[in-house]
């Protein structure tokens, strides 16, 4: 299998689970445990969020681990939520965000609170003056992802942040897919909140950080034990903040490399595309590196997967949290609006184990299947 779709999971590296591996089988202890045991897993827990803290720019008592992603927007959307409650109601989001932030501010919508939803252009961008025309005195919480899980388009976000300087609200981003290629510096970009996820990295699946500014507020999300200082509740995943370091620090060193790999595969697919004679159109612009999400008129999507699959070649149609569903993508819709582009669009993405040849055989394999539909051979 040719695997392409690295925006929804990444296999894990070798190098992860070595590092892991004790962890699973030896040193097993509860980190809340003060025996021997128990000890040898706080320090590796707090190696690992030294290490996800300084990559980011932040403090290790700033690093909240969770589950992923999903859990670390939850959090940082109905903990702002409810504990500034006092302060106003009014939140801003996007139209473009993942389901988990979207889903979220639908439930806190049904619980009172009054959501704006930003629209964006054809390339999937919010523009700085719109935030500013949304913000009200009252407005308590503005989260807007870093860069885009189907189309891979960047927003604002130092932008945003400067703007938010003197507001009361907190602001958030959703880095889980910016996370490994893009420098992230949390004091620069003026964010409070953050999510990122280990999965996304060629790390293990279950594990996740919010990154939550000193002296940021949050209501507690979950009750129990004392664990990440009364934030989280719960025995901390130790096997899996390891992994999360392993992880972070092969992709810090292996940022740059990774980039321009995954740039050139960007160009390698567009130029075998051009001279298969394939039409195609890009949607995005000012993408993360490892997203190309490609318009291809006149295919139908879930047949055309399925025929990719059949050859060996493993690609989607945008988050993986709406497989299955036969409603277009949001994002696209968001783009543009009832057009059959949000039909008839595909998302490649790049990662690790991928090669330019590999690019070059799936844009020949993109050829044969779009020609089944345009040339109506199916």
């Amino acid at each position: 299998m040719n695997y392409f779709d690295h925006a929804a999971t990444t296999p894990m590296r070798p190098e992860v689970l070595e590092a892991m591996t004790p962890y699973l089988l030896e040193q097993y202890g509860n980190p809340s445990s003060i025996h021997g045991i128990g000890r040898t897993a706080r320090a590796a827990l707090d190696a690992s969020r030294r290490t996800l803290a300084t990559w980011i720019g932040a403090t290790s008592n700033e690093i909240v681990f969770t589950s992923g992603g999903t859990e670390s927007d939850n959090y940082a959307l109905f903990g702002a939520a409810y504990a500034n409650q006092h302060k106003g109601k009014h939140l801003i989001t996007t139209k473009v965000e993942h389901h988990a932030v979207l889903h979220a501010m639908e439930q806190l919508e049904r619980e009172g609170f009054d959501v704006t939803y930003l629209d964006v252009d054809a390339t999937g961008a919010v523009t700085l003056e719109s935030v500013r025309s949304a913000l009200r005195d009252d407005t308590i919480l503005v989260s807007v992802m870093y860069g885009n899980n189907e189309v891979g388009t960047l927003q604002p976000i130092a932008e945003i942040g400067a703007l938010l300087a003197d507001h009361q609200a907190y602001f958030h981003t959703d880095a889980v897919q910016a996370l490994g290629t893009e420098t992230i510096d949390v004091k620069a970009l003026g964010v409070d909140l953050l999510s990122a996820s280990a999965h996304k990295i060629n790390g293990p699946k279950g594990i996740g950080f919010l990154f939550m500014k000193t002296g940021v507020k949050l209501a507690t999300r979950s009750f129990g034990g004392q664990q990440e200082r009364k934030r989280r509740a719960g025995t901390e995943n130790v096997p899996g903040a390891v992994g999360f370091q392993q992880a972070a620090e092969l992709a810090k060193i292996e940022r740059a490399e990774r980039v321009n790999t995954y740039q050139q595969m960007a160009e390698a697919l567009f130029g075998r595309l051009d001279e298969l004679g394939v039409e195609y159109d890009v949607n995005g612009a000012n993408r993360l590196p490892h997203i190309v999400n490609l318009y291809l008129p006149g295919i139908e999507l879930e047949p055309f997967l399925i025929m990719m699959d059949m050859r060996g070649f493993a690609i989607s149609s945008g988050s993986a949290c709406t497989a299955g569903s036969i409603e277009p993508s949001h994002v696209l819709t968001a783009m543009f609006g009832t057009s059959e582009r949000t039909k008839q669009s595909v998302r490649i993405s790049f990662g690790h184990g991928n090669s330019v040849e590999d690019v070059e055989r799936l844009a020949e394999r993109l050829s044969e299947v779009v020609s089944t539909f345009t040339n109506g051979v199916r």
